[in-house]
């Protein structure tokens, strides 16, 4: 089969009746600049509003695309999905018994099986091409053309190999991985080696925006509107790909969370979040090989737990100290993943806790009244932080920026500390969480914050008093005083302490 994907998309015995009518005329055009065919005036004109730029004189290497939600981003890389696999002739560039791969990566097996759910319905609908499968997987489909169909998460060493095709990055903007802090930039360069062999092998990402920063900001900054035959970038609102998408929608959006629904509906980036801490600042105080410090007598410890129930998120424990030159050292760091009995990582944690000679452990003020009630059996008090987390992170961050601290080499906690987002509000006051994708987590790094910022207290740490009486102290003072505390007189600069201490000042308050 030789038809070029405009004319498969168009024929109503292939594609064409998931595809008719006028409202696909913008993913035509975005399709025709992709794989360099001819184009109208009209569709000159489009494409030029759609990516600011003139059409590539050929078929790209990777094609970007920035868009809104409900644009048609799926159905458009399912459709690039069964074409490149159903009409590519790729035996000539194969090794014996290799398989050209037309891949579809997203953040979650979850999300990537959306665009094979969409792929697999057209090999089911058509019959010349539910005649080529060979073999119907889980993850996706073999064909007699030696040519599979997968899909899988992003991650860079499974891609790692393989002759690949086309590998379509899903919703690339919010991929989150706990083992590396830049799962899209590693996968992508895991990848390109695997496209060198099979001539008009592509990359797609496609993708809503989020925050300014990662590959597929990468890719907007570097080729929007560049005229670059071999890297095209489009970048384009929901309803400019999908016509058909009531505007209502979209206007109440924006009045309710303009931030929020530029991203989402008019595909801009983002610029209330931004990445709270740089990795070289991060990597700067990591203890190289450094994966847990055994208990000293005479040294004075602290403890910090993120609670968890034991069905959804990860419960854990860091325990820090204050060393003789004022440093927050990390001295061990626990992790119990889902599912767990609450009271066996209880007990487990309280005798870990016992050895350092700790007899009090701070903790999240939301989990309620269980683990106070669970750590007392095993003669721990348990003391809610009244500080929440976006508090101790920003008032960690200037300990890492001056190099206050030390940390463990734990690289799931260093990727969840990485991974974390600041939000900065309409009224200024900036906010720190993990990130919206379903993966994104802070369960270790919140436990370590925790601990570091209490031990890093300039009275040093004892056993009955950390951040959580100390910030408890704090707001009892400030509530009878009955009045917020004097402003600074000067504007403290963004991370410093000065800085940190303002921020927790405004949460409290």
């Amino acid at each position: 089969m030789t038809a070029d994907i405009i004319s498969a998309m168009n024929d109503p015995e292939v594609f064409g009746r998931w595809f008719s009518g006028p409202s696909w005329e913008p993913w035509r055009v975005v399709l025709r600049g992709a794989f360099g065919l001819p184009m109208t005036d009209a569709d000159r004109d489009l494409f030029r509003v759609l990516a600011e730029r003139d059409p590539p004189a050929r078929r790209v290497r990777e094609l970007w695309v920035v868009a809104g939600r409900r644009a048609g981003k799926d159905s458009a890389a399912s459709l690039m999905a069964a074409y490149a696999a159903s009409y590519g002739e790729f035996a000539p560039y194969l090794r014996p018994g290799e398989r050209a791969l037309v891949m579809c990566l997203a953040t979650d097996r979850d999300q990537a099986k959306i665009v094979l759910n969409y792929t697999k319905a057209y090999f089911d609908a058509v019959p010349m091409l539910g005649a080529m499968i060979e073999r119907d997987t889980v993850t996706g489909l073999e064909l007699s053309n030696n040519t599979e169909i997968a899909v899988a998460t992003n991650n860079y060493r499974a891609v790692r190999g393989r002759a690949i095709a086309l590998a379509i990055f899903d919703e690339c903007a919010f991929w989150r991985d706990e083992t590396s802090s830049s799962p899209d930039l590693e996968t992508y360069r895991a990848i390109v080696p695997g496209l060198a062999t099979i001539p008009g092998s592509m990359i797609v990402g496609i993708s809503s925006p989020y925050w300014q920063r990662g590959l597929l900001y990468y890719k907007f900054r570097k080729h929007f509107g560049q005229n670059d035959d071999d890297v095209l970038v489009i970048k384009a609102p929901s309803l400019a790909l999908n016509p058909t998408l009531d505007a209502s929608i979209v206007e109440r959006a924006i009045e309710e969370d303009p931030d929020a629904a530029a991203a989402e509906w008019l595909a801009e980036f983002r610029r209330d979040v931004s990445g709270f801490i740089d990795r070289d600042a991060v990597d700067a105080v990591i203890a190289a090989g450094r994966h847990e410090l055994p208990p000293i007598a005479g040294v004075a410890y602290v403890a910090f737990v993120d609670p968890s129930g034991g069905s959804a998120d990860s419960f854990t424990l860091a325990i820090a100290h204050r060393a003789g030159d004022g440093r927050a050292v990390l001295d061990a760091v626990r992790e119990r993943k889902p599912p767990f009995s609450p009271e066996g990582v209880v007990e487990e944690y309280a005798d870990l806790m016992k050895a350092y000679g700790i007899a009090t452990v701070g903790g999240d003020r939301y989990a309620g009244e269980w683990p106070r009630e669970q750590f007392r059996k095993h003669g721990i008090e348990y003391e809610p932080s009244e500080t929440p987390k976006s508090g101790i992170y920003l008032a960690m961050l200037p300990l890492i920026n001056s190099g206050q601290v030390e940390l463990l080499d734990h690289p799931r906690m260093i990727a969840q500390l990485v991974g974390l987002e600041r939000r900065t509000a309409r009224g200024g006051r900036d906010t720190v969480d993990h990130g919206p994708s379903p993966s994104a987590k802070d369960d270790i790094v919140n436990a370590a914050a925790g601990a570091l910022v209490a031990a890093a207290r300039p009275h040093g740490p004892t056993q009955n008093y950390g951040l959580y009486a100390f910030m408890k102290n704090l707001a009892a003072a400030i509530a009878a005083e009955n009045k917020p505390p004097d402003p600074p007189k000067s504007t403290p600069a963004r991370g410093s302490v000065e800085w940190a201490a303002a921020q927790q000042e405004s949460e409290l308050g």
